[in-house]
């Protein structure tokens, strides 16, 4: 399983994601699930995947080897004109995926391929924005009323970021949201763990933002995490007993 959250603030976007891709009494592993295109002044990308590791590996290896060829005839993510042409783009190209995959393979089902992706950034001329990416190539937009996408286990951290989210929060503020979301969903799925790897991009930046990958031992992250778990109890404990008659 997985969880990423892909964050639009007024400021910029902050992307996270986790890195476990198995989990069983004794069988973890973890690969990233983020990557990122750029042309420093030009544009910048970010991708997250959830869903079949086969499907999202092929997905960002054809991605990326077609924007790295000399003589590509296949358009790629870095000539694109807005980020709507890269999200159609990326879209097209995970139904090429899942669909050659499932050729290959007529006994199995189709669910079994399946993918869902983020995308985000900004091209020189446009705004920053995010899209969410179904496996099937359809996609929609950021908007003032949904500000926020999730992909993988959404359902444990969602409320947190329903909650507290507030497009004028600082980078720090939305990192520290994200940190308990994420905490919340590794508290209630074993198949969700750190580390999590964490970008931000401020708007016109126009290159990679900040990266970083938050350790289970990070001095940064143990304080928050910890002090959620605190802050609940308090919260709880605070409130009004239901009286039973």
């Amino acid at each position: 399983m997985t969880y990423c959250v892909g964050l639009r603030l007024n400021k910029g976007i902050v992307f996270m994601s986790d890195t476990r891709t198995n989990a069983g009494v004794d069988n973890f592993s973890k690969t990233p699930k983020m990557f990122n295109w750029s042309v420093p002044g030009e544009r910048s990308i970010t991708l997250m995947t959830a869903g079949n590791l086969a499907t999202t590996q092929s997905l960002v290896s054809l991605l990326d080897e077609r924007s790295k060829a000399v003589e590509n005839r296949s358009p790629t993510i870095l000539e694109q004109p807005s980020m709507f042409q890269v999200a159609r783009l990326i879209g097209s190209t995970l139904r090429e995926v899942i669909v050659d995959t499932i050729d290959n393979d007529e006994q199995s089902a189709s669910s079994k391929f399946k993918a869902t992706v983020i995308v985000g950034g900004q091209i020189k001329g446009g705004a920053p924005t995010l899209f969410l990416i179904y496996p099937e190539g359809n996609f929609i937009e950021v908007t003032e009323e949904t500000p926020f996408f999730q992909i993988g286990e959404a359902k444990y951290g969602k409320p947190i970021l329903v909650r507290a989210y507030d497009p004028d929060m600082s980078f720090e503020e939305a990192v520290k949201l994200l940190i308990v979301s994420f905490d919340s969903t590794m508290k209630a799925n074993l198949s969700v763990g750190m580390p999590l790897d964490l970008q931000i991009y401020k708007n016109d930046q126009l290159e990679t933002g900040i990266q970083k990958r938050i350790e289970s031992d990070d001095e940064l992250y143990l304080p928050i995490a910890s002090g959620w778990g605190d802050a609940l109890r308090k919260a709880f404990k605070s409130l009004p007993s239901y009286k039973l008659d």
